[in-house]
């Protein structure tokens, strides 16, 4: 697959995956958490929003691998 296509590919999967994941953290905390203390909050969101990155690494990881190449 050539770069360039890989590139497009993963910046389409890491918008979508913020734009879901921070809707799904949202809606958990806005259920769960309603009636929950200030530092329940503040620890809610700053582990959510660290482990985004777990997936969005995977893949920044694929999109940076070098093309294989043709065998002949």
């Amino acid at each position: 697959m050539p770069v360039r296509l890989k590139k497009l590919i993963g910046t389409v999967i890491i918008v979508a995956l913020v734009i879901v994941y921070a809707l799904v953290a949202t809606t958990i905390a806005t259920y769960r958490l309603a009636e929950s203390e200030w530092y329940v909050h503040l620890l809610y969101f700053l582990f959510t929003g660290v482990l985004w990155v777990v997936p969005a690494m995977f893949v920044i990881r694929w999109m940076e691998r070098p093309p294989k190449k043709k065998q002949a």
